[in-house]
């Protein structure tokens, strides 16, 4: 997307829409890694190769006077310093300037102006030192987004190209977005970044908004034909945009901060659940991996997923309120026993109640991780869809880590026999769609933990 910042890798487990928000809000101020340099420089100098050949091989007749170059550049490097943090980088409203420039330089020279206006407009933040230096670098790549312009407009010829026409804007328009997802998509998969879906799916709303915007530019194209200066309407707009763009980011910073601050209290807690018992904290911990590769393979993201971890976590913890004998009790449970063992997920909710935020929503979570699918589970007795799509996953990965763990009063069940078990149960105790994910991710890690056991040991050196 034109003008976003640089590419990142991908983490281990897909993280949270606001963790990869903390990490794009911090990554400015990052050197690049060595694999982004060497992808970044190949990206740039293949554009520079490009613009350097538009350049020679397009029309340039008439050429600007030598203010109209410099005004170009200056107001792209304006427009390219007001930044909307997203996700994946940043995004800059560059349509406002970039339409009217297209009409107003020769085609060729579009790129090459482009790329300097961009390179322009980090200076700033590097002089600030909120960005790192190398970073000015990315100008040449996150310019690519221009070539496409410049070749509609260079193929329909100076006279037509520079009388502002819907047609040719559309064209242009469409020409950029198509050129600005193959270079992205090219630096995303060099970089091993997100895949061509979720890339699209993710910089979906930008186009939406370039798309937006490039009818305020062609409206500025149709005054600056005819008074240069006119370019200079738009700096009203964008210092207002800018001052959007700054309320945003500190709202966003803020919103990291109260989510890393929601995320160091689910870590004590589950601390608080360790020393309490160590069993319980261990069998937490371990239930939040499979869970999040079950919510991964179903789809969840955002706000389902980070509901989904913090469920995991936290499931047990209301049995901090459980007097220790019960817990530890070696053998089957007595009725009153039992009843009190059950008001663990209430008590679970009433603690995360307390915390607030989206710990009332985990708690939720928790409340009706031990309802039923058929409906005779507590402690409200919900039943198929009425049960949280978290809870379903919660209890059917908390099913499968108890029966594969071993407990003082009870040996670890066999891979076969607790499979058995877990597919028996799909349809009265647990959600069947979630079991068949379930079963699939565990039997592909248990077949990749025995070849990997059954397969001979390397020679021995000499």
């Amino acid at each position: 997307m034109a003008g976003t910042g640089a590419s990142e890798a991908p983490a281990r487990l897909r993280s949270t829409d606001e963790d990869r928000l903390a990490e794009a809000l911090g990554r400015d101020a990052e050197p690049m890694t060595r694999a982004e340099r060497r992808v970044e420089a190949v990206a740039g100098a293949a554009f520079l190769a490009v613009a350097g050949v538009l350049a020679v091989v397009l029309p340039t007749d008439p050429f600007p006077h030598w203010w109209e170059l410099a005004l170009a550049v200056v107001m792209m490097a304006v427009a390219a310093h007001v930044r909307f943090a997203i996700p994946s980088g940043y995004t800059v409203p560059i349509m406002l300037v970039a339409v009217p420039v297209l009409f107003l330089v020769p085609a060729g020279l579009f790129p090459l102006v482009t790329a300097a206006g961009l390179c322009a407009g980090g200076i700033p933040e590097v002089l600030r030192r909120r960005a790192a230096p190398d970073r000015i670098l990315l100008a040449l790549p996150n310019a690519w987004f221009s070539v496409g312009p410049a070749l509609v407009f260079g193929l329909a010829g100076p006279l037509v190209a520079h009388t502002p026409d819907v047609p040719m804007l559309l064209a242009a328009l469409g020409a950029q977005i198509l050129c600005d997802i193959t270079a992205a998509v090219a630096r995303e998969s060099f970089l091993g970044g997100p895949s061509i879906r979720e890339q699209l799916r993710e910089s979906e709303w930008v186009y939406v908004v370039d798309i937006a915007l490039a009818p305020v530019g062609f409206a500025l194209a149709i005054a600056v034909e005819h008074r240069t200066w006119a370019l200079l309407l738009v700096l009203p707009l964008l210092g207002l945009l800018h001052a959007f763009a700054s309320e945003r980011r500190q709202r966003l910073e803020q919103l990291v901060e109260l989510s890393n601050a929601y995320r160091g209290t689910a870590m004590v807690l589950g601390d608080v659940i360790e020393s309490d018992d160590e069993y319980t904290g261990e069998h937490c911990k371990s239930v939040v991996a499979l869970a999040l590769a079950v919510a991964d393979a179903i789809g969840l993201q955002g706000a389902h997923r980070r509901r989904v971890e913090f469920g995991a976590l936290l499931h047990d913890v209301g049995k901090v309120a459980i007097p220790k004998d019960i817990i530890n009790k070696r053998g089957p449970l007595d009725a009153e026993e039992w009843e009190i063992i059950k008001t663990h997920t209430v008590e679970g909710q009433r603690m995360l109640d307390t915390v607030g935020g989206i710990m009332s929503d985990v708690g939720r979570v928790v409340r009706a991780h031990h309802e039923r699918w058929d409906g005779t589970g507590y402690p409200d007795g919900l039943a198929g869809d009425a049960i949280p799509v978290e809870s379903r996953i919660v209890a059917a990965c908390d099913t499968w880590h108890a029966m594969t763990s071993s407990r003082s009063y009870r040996e670890a069940m066999s891979f076969h026999v607790a499979m058995a078990e877990l597919r028996s149960v799909a349809g009265t105790q647990l959600d069947p769609m979630i079991v068949a994910v379930l079963a699939r991710l565990v039997t592909a890690e248990h077949q990749a933990a025995t070849a990997a056991h059954a397969a001979p040991a390397p020679p021995e050196a000499g």
